[in-house]
């Protein structure tokens, strides 16, 4: 555990560095080779992970210290829902909560960009988890500024020069406050490649199962790849901290991916060190009478 009240981040060749060095062109879309063609493999070890995760979900429940905030954030068919799906497997539904984030609301709109996430945020004992967030407005936003206009903001956003870096500020802010207070918070970047992307849309047509999955706006946002990939770098770059890391992971392989998602997950939620309550001696005491008049039929 770090000194100031939030967890050291899980190690992992895949961790966003600290010091705005990060480059997407660098960034791996899949496993190494040795990795590959290995999806019975991966998905043994995510078996494995999920009964450890299960195991630690109760803890932390039961505890009720900390809070974990899981953040997804991907191009469309990077896997996202499936990774959330698969990683969750088998927690407890009353200790976890998915929440996701699209075109804001007429009421989310009337408010800053960060209100409609905080009022999702995870209580102490439990998972939340974000499908897209509050980075939708420092990524999609960004590519699209013309969104802005419905926000409504005094001045003139894409005229000044400082917008996006205040945003990054004012994220880096209360993620750091979350921190503080408990929450510990792990970024995932799924990132998948414009080829493979390009597979799954055509997967999602051909196959009249994965039909109900495309969306056309997905495939014309295809046209936007290099300012997504700008934005992302410039956004991971700006919010990677050791209260609130990202981990860019490579997702052109599945299982791959989900396994390696949940490995870091597990560890996170093992640095917390979660523990049942332990009770007093007068409490103990209370209880081993309790249960005598209870096995004598007192009660």
């Amino acid at each position: 555990m770090a000194s100031d009240r939030f967890l050291a981040p899980a190690e992992s060749p895949y961790l966003v560095p600290f010091d705005g060095s990060f480059r997407v062109e660098d960034a791996p879309t899949r496993p190494p080779k040795e990795e590959r063609k290995q999806k019975q493999k991966h998905k043994d070890a995510l078996d494995e992970l999920t009964e450890r995760m299960v195991e630690l979900q109760e803890r932390l429940y039961a505890d009720d210290r900390w809070a974990l905030l899981l953040v997804f954030q991907a191009m469309d068919a990077a896997g996202k829902d499936g990774t959330i799906r698969a990683v969750m497997t088998g927690i407890n539904p009353a200790g976890c909560q998915v929440f996701s984030f699209k075109k804001p609301s007429a009421e989310e709109l009337d408010h800053d960009f960060l209100w409609r996430v905080t009022r999702c945020l995870p209580e102490r004992g439990r998972i939340g988890i974000f499908n897209r967030s509050h980075y939708e407005e420092v990524l999609a936003v960004r590519v699209h500024p013309e969104y802005l206009a419905a926000q409504r903001l005094p001045g003139d956003p894409e005229g000044d020069d400082d917008f996006w870096r205040d945003r990054y500020k004012a994220i880096r802010s209360m993620e750091r406050h979350l921190a503080r207070s408990g929450t510990a918070i792990v970024k995932f970047w799924l990132d998948v490649s414009r080829d493979e992307q390009k597979e799954r849309f055509l997967a999602r047509i051909d196959e009249p199962e994965s039909r109900w999955k495309f969306n056309a706006r997905d495939v014309e946002e295809r046209r936007h790849w290099d300012a997504y990939m700008r934005a992302y770098e410039d956004a991971l770059n700006a919010t990677s901290r050791p209260f609130a890391p990202w981990y860019a992971i490579p997702a052109d392989d599945k299982p791959f991916m989900r396994r390696t998602v949940a490995d870091i997950v597990v560890r996170t939620l093992e640095r917390m060190e979660p523990r049942f309550p332990e009770v007093s001696r007068e409490q103990a005491a209370h209880m081993r009478e309790l249960r005598r008049a209870l096995a004598e039929g007192e009660l």
